[in-house]
């Protein structure tokens, strides 16, 4: 009896090692796979969010900037990239997916982004790349910007004037301007265009943008207009589109000032606007301090500083246009 009672010990402790190791082996799978979903251990993930496509010149940009900084993607940061292929009604469900995968903080490229982002999220830090965000009522100021959003403001209201002003210097006769607007960015920018206008003696005609299919309707109205030349109003989205944009141009015979050199770049007559490298470097600064502990509602936002006039003659020769020679002297780069 007592072999037998030694016995069924001997088989309750293979029994219970049995089971242990059974348990063991099922929980292994469930540990890799939230492992897995959660990327690597202590390594901090950016969610960004931009307007355009992924070909954008901006990513780039935004990870050159980050590796300046030591953040080495895969290494010691994660990104995940969303973009809205140039259909800003695309950023809420985006923002939302950014937020559901628990970033540690979004950069978001423009107002629309930036206000997706805000709507999406009142805890995850946001920094933005944004035209006039005081006016578009993004932050509370510049110099505490309040709630969870903070970065860099790219004055496109006193640009728009400011680039009208050249583009008149450049078309000295032009006399009817249609502008390409973007309603989802800030109205400030459009204020200081017709003031602007109404000083140069210049009449304009707004022609409204959301999608792509709009920029051509626009182009349509201003050649029906009889429009002189197309003035370009900065939007992420027309950044997305400024390769149709110029060539659209080119093909109606519209002279072009556009936000900045990307814009030149692809074909656009005449840029002046902020150097966008540089943004991005000051963008990734904030992210690096937020990174670091601090608290994007103490973190006052930054204007842009540095500007670039950027003419580009091979467009013009295109164009049969003869640009003022005291005008290129100032500029800081022609396409030949």
């Amino acid at each position: 009896m007592r072999r037998v009672c030694g016995g069924r010990k001997i088989a309750n402790v293979f029994s219970l090692r049995r089971l242990a190791l059974v348990s063991a082996l099922l929980a292994i799978p469930m540990t890799q796979s939230t492992t897995a979903a959660q990327g690597p251990a202590n390594i901090p993930t950016i969610g960004v969010l931009r307007v355009g496509e992924p070909t954008d010149f901006q990513t780039d940009a935004l990870r050159q900037a980050l590796r300046d900084l030591k953040y080495v993607e895969g290494r010691n940061i994660v990104i995940e990239d969303r973009w809205a292929e140039g259909r800003p009604a695309r950023l809420p469900e985006l923002a939302t997916a950014l937020v559901r995968l628990r970033v540690d903080v979004i950069v978001a490229g423009g107002v629309a982004a930036t206000r997706a982002a805000r709507q999406a999220t009142s805890t995850i830090p946001v920094v933005m790349l944004a035209t006039d965000p005081l006016g578009a009522g993004l932050i509370a100021s510049l110099a505490r910007p309040g709630g969870n959003v903070t970065g860099v403001a790219t004055l496109g209201s006193e640009l728009g004037a400011k680039r009208l002003e050249l583009f008149k210097e450049a078309l000295p006769t032009l006399s009817r301007l249609a502008v390409l607007h973007d309603p989802t960015t800030s109205q400030s920018v459009l204020d200081e265009v017709r003031t602007a206008a109404a000083r140069l003696k210049v009449e304009i005609r707004i022609l409204d943008a959301r999608v792509p299919e709009d920029v051509d309707g626009a182009f349509r109205q201003a050649v029906q207009w009889r429009a002189g030349a197309l003035s370009v109003l900065a939007s992420p989205f027309f950044l997305s589109q400024r390769v149709r944009i110029a060539r659209l141009a080119v093909e109606q015979r519209l002279p072009t000032t556009v936000p900045h050199r990307t814009y030149a770049e692809a074909g656009g007559l005449m840029s002046y606007g902020p150097d966008f490298r540089d943004l991005n470097r000051r963008a990734v600064a904030f992210v690096d301090k937020i990174l670091k502990g601090a608290k994007p509602s103490e973190l006052p936002v930054e204007q842009a500083t540095t500007f670039e006039l950027v003419v580009n003659m091979k467009t013009a020769k295109a164009l049969g246009l003869t640009i003022p020679p005291p005008l290129l002297r100032r500029a800081d780069q022609i396409i030949e």
